[in-house]
């Protein structure tokens, strides 16, 4: 299990959220004549969230906006919706298409399909950035936006963010820029002297951004904020209905009735940590994020993919099953993510990892050095299901085993 907040669950920031969230279990924000407090909160979550992304630089506009939603995966549909319906009053659009890079998060392919939008994926570079070149060979009358991702979800890797944004304005379409995993430490990390590039409102064409205040934000889960450079674009996100016998009914994201808890945790978390708080929390993560990444290149049977930016650090190796390697380390009680093209795994490091760092390290060389001498799939192990499922050629067949899995598990 990923967990983002440090310390135990019986204390410290665990034990502020979870009082925040008990104080206001009853209450829902689609009524808030009746829950003004939460409406404040949210308004107030949304408000600082802004700021750390850019909302009182000039370049931004002034006017930027947004709402809470569930999580990353619900701002980023709300962004593609809004996208779809902006660009068809702007440029009378009806058969829309967006362009991503295949390192963007699955989240658009849900949108895709929720919104019958034609998704065309295309292949990052050898830094595994998006390719811009390639994205703007896919664009046409039609397309209603392009992505970046900062970083990207498998291998920590910043977009292009200021081509992509020039690019984007250049044909009058929507960017949208998700921040879903470096909006709370993109911009700590810049102070405290990492080379980030631009990422934010700042950079001229982005039209929405996603950040969850539930990752690195220490809020509870199930809180994540969409933003847009101006009213006029956001006004698309809502749905309101005039003609319903239950009376007039409008709503800003895709939920009806909310969990104020969750709003009030992500308020008070945010407070009590303040800009000094997640400036230290970046520090020690970043820290120990540069130390996994030293310590993974001095294992000469691995190596690191791209140049990551931020927390995230994928491996791979050309000699091991990369898989096999995984299955050990969760024998040890490691719970990496594996990925695809190329095969490799990755970690995500939080404030947990950061007193482990030395111990994550001699275990992986201790699980390499395990597959180096006995390869082979272990028992109960997942090696052989990736192994196989990266090689089957009819993604379909591999569609219909997900979907088979997810019918019999839930």
């Amino acid at each position: 299990m990923l967990r983002y907040i440090g310390g135990s669950e019986s204390e410290g920031h665990f034990s502020l959220i979870n009082e925040a969230c008990s104080m206001f279990a009853h209450t829902n924000p689609l009524h808030l004549d009746v829950f003004q407090s939460v409406g404040r909160f949210e308004a107030e979550v949304v408000a600082m969230t802004a700021d750390l992304l850019g909302s009182k630089e000039k370049a931004s506009g002034g006017q930027i906006c947004g709402n809470m939603t569930s999580g990353g995966t619900e701002s980023i549909l709300l962004a593609v919706k809004t996208s779809r319906d902006y660009m068809k009053m702007k440029k009378g659009i009806t058969k829309p298409e967006m362009v991503i890079a295949e390192s963007a998060h699955s989240a658009y392919d849900k949108a895709a399909q929720y919104f019958n939008i034609k998704l065309r994926r295309v292949p990052v570079n050898k830094e595994f950035k998006a390719d811009v070149k390639a994205i703007r060979q896919h664009i046409n009358r039609n397309t209603i936006m392009i992505v970046g991702s900062a970083p990207g979800f498998p291998h920590g890797i910043i977009d292009p963010i200021e081509e992509l944004g020039k690019l984007a304005d250049s044909y009058g379409i929507c960017f949208h820029v998700d921040l879903c995993l470096g909006g709370f430490v993109l911009p700590f990390a810049r102070k405290l002297g990492y080379p980030i590039p631009p990422f934010d409102f700042t950079v001229k064409g982005v039209t929405s951004v996603s950040t969850d205040v539930h990752k690195y934000g220490l809020a509870p889960k199930g809180t994540s904020i969409v933003l847009y450079r101006n009213h006029e674009i956001r006004k698309h996100q809502f749905v309101a209905v005039t003609e319903w016998s239950g009376g007039l009914y409008v709503s800003p994201t895709i939920a009806g009735s909310r969990p104020g808890a969750l709003i009030a945790g992500a308020w008070a978390a945010m407070m009590a940590l303040g800009q000094e708080g997640y400036l230290e929390n970046t520090r020690k993560i970043m820290e120990a994020s540069k130390m996994i990444e030293k310590g993974i290149k001095e294992i000469s049977e691995l190596f690191i993919i791209g140049k990551p930016d931020m927390t995230l650090v994928a491996f791979g190796s050309s000699v091991l099953d990369i898989f096999e390697v995984n299955d050990i380390m969760s024998g040890k009680g490691w719970h990496l993510n594996a990925l695809q093209r190329p095969n490799s795994l990755h970690i995500c490091v939080t404030l947990q990892h950061v007193p482990v760092v030395d111990t994550f390290l001699h275990d992986l060389k201790e699980a390499v050095q395990t597959v180096k001498e006995n390869p082979g799939p272990i028992s109960g192990g997942l090696a052989p299901i990736y192994g196989a499922a990266g090689k089957m050629p009819d993604r379909g067949m591999v569609q219909e085993l997900l979907v088979n899995y997810m019918d019999g598990t839930c």
